[in-house]
């Protein structure tokens, strides 16, 4: 194809063209062909992969200038490995991968599924945030929702350590003046054992409309029963061994 063609007044008897990120000086002479690849002087500090042709030829009245731009297909055998937009050769300036939408389609991701029965609720919950942002696979982006959906069923057994049960304090306020109101780990699980899990795990999720975003993927409900089964949850993997309480 035909690159954009940029003139800069030098002198009253010579011009410079800028073609594909290279300048390269013609004046008043008869025609010829120049090649930016006779010229080694970088240009802005870097070389281009591409070698470019410039063709100068004078006539009565001006001199006529075009840039022609000489680019090597990629192979067809070896075409699977770019993207369409690729075609005609990669993308040297962008190396750094970042994921597109089809590589997040939630319709595509897993489904999980844990049982909290006499385990550990802090341990739980960071296992949980880490498979919701997808911390666990090599394609983790901080900043896309990568990560899969959790299923936690019978959440009012979750367990903790020590004198939480009592100690554990857990706040709520209606905005109004004086309206905080203050309730002990067991007096919410009795009331909503399902909060417990929740505010646990989005205490580990970013704040912001990413967090809003992956806590929808968190389902937690009281009792062995949950609507999901279209799904095809499979066991939620749990590398941490503390994570059951010891009887």
């Amino acid at each position: 194809f035909i690159s954009l063609i940029h003139f800069i007044p030098l002198q009253p008897f010579s011009m410079a063209v800028q073609c594909s990120s290279s300048v390269i000086f013609a004046s008043h002479s008869p025609a010829k062909t120049l090649s930016s690849s006779q010229n080694k002087t970088l240009f802005l500090g870097f070389s281009i992969s591409s070698k470019p042709s410039v063709v100068v030829a004078k006539t009565h009245r001006a001199t006529q200038i075009s840039c022609q731009e000489k680019t090597a297909l990629v192979p067809l055998e070896q075409r699977w490995m770019f993207e369409e937009s690729e075609i005609n050769g990669p993308d040297i300036w962008n190396e750094t991968w970042y994921p597109k939408g089809a590589d997040h389609v939630n319709t595509d991701k897993p489904w999980y599924i844990v049982d909290a029965t006499d385990k550990i609720l802090g341990r739980l919950a960071s296992t949980i945030a880490i498979h919701i942002r997808g911390k666990n696979l090599a394609t983790y982006t901080p900043s896309v929702d990568m990560g899969a959906f959790v299923i936690v069923v019978n959440a009012e057994k979750v367990a903790v350590s020590g004198k939480k049960r009592s100690q554990k304090l857990y706040r709520r306020h209606s905005g109004r003046p004086g309206g905080m109101t203050v309730e002990t780990f067991d007096q919410l699980q009795q009331r909503i054992p399902e909060r417990i899990l929740e505010h646990a795990v989005r205490g580990m999720l970013p704040k912001g409309r990413l967090g809003r975003q992956l806590f929808n993927h968190l389902k937690v409900y009281e009792g062995p029963d949950h609507p999901h089964d279209a799904q095809k949850p499979i066991e939620l993997p749990i590398r941490d061994k503390r994570i059951q309480k010891q009887r």
